[in-house]
C-alpha cells in the first residue's frame, strides 16, 4: 500500500487544569525537515515530542503546533499594584504637560503595560500534563497517518490508471513494427537506386541491411519496460515507504521509453511514444508525494 507524504493531524487531550491541542502538517521532502511551534513553559519537552513525531513519519517536510489552555482559575497570577500606581501617575504627568487627553478606559491601558501582570511559573512540568501533552502528540500522528493511507489510496488509483495506459500503448507498438522495416527497406533501396553507375554486392548489402535492421531492433527495449511496468505495480502494493523506489523504477521506464523513440523511425509509433512520456511525466510528478 502507498502512503502519501502530505497529511494532517489533529489530537486533542485534557487533565483537570489544562487542555492540549496539537496539529501536525507535512508535505513531501527527500530529507525530514521538521519544525516545532511549542509555548516556552514546555519546551523542555520539544525533543521528546519530536523524536515521538519523527519515528512515525519517517520523511517529508513536518510542521508541529501545540497550543495549551488552561481550564481553570488559578491563584498564581498576580497584579503588582505598586507599578500600576507608578505608570498611572507618569501618564497622568505627560497628559498635563503635553497637553493630550486622559485615557478613556484605564484598566485597558495598564494592563497592557509591561511588568503589571506576574505570573508564578511552576518549578516543572508536572507528570499528568506531560501524559496529556503525549496524549495529543500521538493522537495527531495517528490522524496524520489516516490522512496519509487515504491520499495513498487516491495515489494508487492514479498510478494504476497510468501504467495500464502506457501498457495498453505498449501493445499498439507491434502492429507498425512489419511496416516499419519494410519502410526503412525501401527508403534505403530508393536511396541507392538514386545513385548513378553504383555497383554492389547484392551478398554484402543484405548481410548490411540486415545488421542495421537488427540495430533498430526494439524487443529488448519492450520487454524491459513491460518488465519495469509490473515491477512499479508490484512495488506499489508492496509495504509502505516505497516512494523512493517507485521514482527509481519511473527513471529506468523513461529510458525505455525514449528508445523506443530514438528507434522507431515511424510516425506512428513515436506518437504512441510521446503518449507514453505524457503519462510517465504524470507519474513523476505524483510519485514525488509517496513516503
Amino acid at each position: 500500500m502507498l502512503l502519501s507524504m502530505t497529511g494532517f493531524g489533529k489530537g486533542v487531550a485534557e487533565n483537570n487544569t489544562k487542555k492540549f491541542t496539537v496539529e501536525l502538517k507535512t508535505l513531501n521532502s527527500k530529507q525530514l525537515d521538521f519544525s516545532s511551534r511549542i509555548p516556552s513553559s514546555y519546551r523542555e519537552m520539544e525533543l521528546e515530542c519530536r523524536n515521538h513525531v519523527a519515528s512515525q513519519i519517517e520523511r517529508g517536510k513536518a510542521d508541529l503546533s501545540i497550543n495549551v489552555e488552561t481550564l481553570e482559575a488559578t491563584s498564581d497570577v498576580s497584579i503588582n499594584i505598586e507599578k500600576v500606581a507608578a505608570y498611572k501617575s507618569q501618564l497622568e504627568r505627560m497628559s498635563e504637560e503635553l497637553g493630550i487627553p486622559e485615557p478613556a478606559d484605564w484598566y485597558a491601558v495598564l494592563l497592557r503595560l509591561p511588568d503589571v501582570m506576574h505570573i508564578e511559573k511552576a518549578d516543572g512540568i508536572d507528570d499528568a500534563d506531560r501524559v496529556a501533552l503525549l496524549k495529543a502528540v500521538d493522537d495527531a500522528c495517528t490522524a496524520l497517518r489516516e490522512f496519509r493511507a487515504k491520499e495513498g489510496k487516491k495515489l494508487s488509483e492514479f498510478f494504476t490508471t497510468r501504467i495500464n495506459r502506457i501498457a495498453a500503448l505498449l501493445d499498439e507498438v507491434p502492429k507498425y513494427e512489419t511496416e516499419r522495416i519494410n519502410k526503412i527497406r525501401t527508403r534505403i533501396e530508393e536511396a541507392l537506386s538514386q545513385i548513378p553507375q553504383v555497383d554492389y554486392d547484392r551478398g554484402r548489402y543484405e548481410q548490411e541491411m540486415i545488421f542495421y535492421i537488427e540495430k533498430l531492433d526494439i524487443n529488448e527495449e519492450k520487454q524491459r519496460l513491460s518488465q519495469h511496468l509490473d515491477y512499479f505495480m508490484e512495488t506499489m502494493n508492496a509495504e509502505p515507504g516505497q516512494g523512493k523506489k517507485l521514482g527509481f523504477i519511473a527513471q529506468e521506464m523513461g529510458r525505455e521509453i525514449n528508445t523506443l523513440g530514438s528507434k522507431s523511425n515511424h510516425a506512428e509509433m513515436q506518437i504512441l511514444v510521446v503518449k507514453m512520456k505524457d503519462e510517465l511525466e504524470q507519474i513523476k510528478e505524483q510519485v514525488l508525494n509517496v513516503l
